[in-house]
């Protein structure tokens, strides 16, 4: 009898350890196709939810985890029609935040008020539900708002005043820029013009139906090609990959009293997408790009199976932890985009440093 109680209370222990592994790790790349991805812990439900681009046509759909590491598909929580006719295709980079008792989903799609015929009309929306699963529904039947220009990429910063601010990236389409990577490349012969992709931050209006103010430029490519980023953002143009230079993908936090603003620069499809940072004392800066830039490319060049990483955004797991959340295609996946966990972690000095990219077990608590 004594024995059975002994080894009745050991298979018990044994198996709540192996419950809590299973809770505290997940395996890089997870076996869900998206681009872009952004991860929310809804306190509420006290579930993950996961969004991102892809998934469905002209629309989003989310997974759910409890503990990172087992995820279930729980559908489209908004498509076209659900965005009354504005958005028409391209749906991408959700972003859903929890604010005062309802879920906000903040994205970019094709504006089909495209007099001009242009081939990249992007713009942002907003659409609301009572769940992180939605159905979400557009708040206004028309994007937040018209720079003049197509933009891509929203991402949202509350801060303690109760201003909240709205990131988003200028597209490259029909934005060339003189610089000295220009020159060299149209005297190369590789290209007549480079275009660009710029961060711009503003202001939102509290009930997020519009913005306040005007657009501030915060981050763009290098001018010189001797300054300490452009190596590594000029990638694409000095592969001979294509004529542009993108600075996307942006997402604001603060820890310490310092502004952290990640960001992605080159070709979205190709090996070279990497993630760089920036900081500043404001949330619209002035933003100064780290010398440890970029803090996450891929590693096939040393050996990996890593590449195209990018488009990260920030998860504060229940536990407090910071998390890197991302894409990334590997040798055996191809071309196909998979989400990334990796742990965040800011040294004492400051420093940002991002431990991936991974492949396999990865702790997250």
């Amino acid at each position: 009898m004594k024995y059975n109680l002994i080894l009745t209370w050991f298979v018990a222990v044994l198996q709540t350890m192996i419950a809590c592994g299973q809770a505290t790790q997940t395996d890089n790349p997870l076996d869900i196709p998206l681009g872009d991805p952004y991860i929310l812990y809804d306190k509420t439900s006290d579930q993950y939810y996961l969004y991102g681009t892809g998934g469905t046509e002209h629309g989003f759909v989310v997974y759910s985890s409890p503990d990172l590491s087992h995820w279930k598909k729980q559908g489209v929580v908004y498509s076209s029609q659900q965005a009354k006719g504005w958005g028409t295709k391209d749906f991408w980079a959700p972003e859903v935040y929890a604010h005062q008792g309802k879920y906000y989903l903040f994205y970019s799609a094709h504006w089909k008020d495209n007099p001009k015929n242009e081939l990249e009309n992007y713009r942002i929306g907003v659409a609301v539900a009572d769940k992180p699963t939605g159905p979400f529904e557009d708040m206004t039947g028309k994007p937040l708002f018209d720079p003049g220009y197509p933009i891509i990429d929203a991402n949202v910063y509350f801060a303690e005043d109760g201003t909240c601010y709205l990131y988003y990236s200028r597209c490259c389409y029909k934005h060339p820029v003189q610089s000295e990577i220009a020159t060299w490349a149209k005297d190369k012969g590789l290209y007549k013009e480079i275009e660009e992709s710029w961060v711009y931050g503003i202001a939102l209006k509290p009930d997020f139906s519009g913005v306040i103010g005007e657009p501030e430029l915060l981050l763009r490519p290098p001018l010189a090609m001797d300054d300490q980023q452009a190596e590594w953002e000029s990638r694409s143009v000095t592969s001979g990959e294509v004529n542009r230079r993108w600075t996307e993908g942006s997402y604001l936090f603060k820890h310490k009293g310092l502004y952290y603003m990640m960001y992605s620069a080159n070709h979205f499809a190709g090996e070279n997408y990497a993630v760089g940072y920036a900081t500043a004392t404001q949330p619209l800066g002035p933003f100064k790009k780290s010398a440890f830039n970029p803090v996450l490319q891929k590693n096939t060049d040393k050996g990996g199976v890593v590449s195209g990483t990018g488009h990260n955004s920030v998860l504060i797991t229940k536990d407090g932890r910071r998390l890197c959340v991302y894409h990334g295609r590997t040798t055996e996946t191809g071309d196909q985009r998979l989400v990334f966990i990796d742990p965040l972690e800011v040294t004492e000095d400051g420093r940002l440093q991002v431990k991936g990219p991974t492949v396999g077990p990865v702790e997250t608590k």
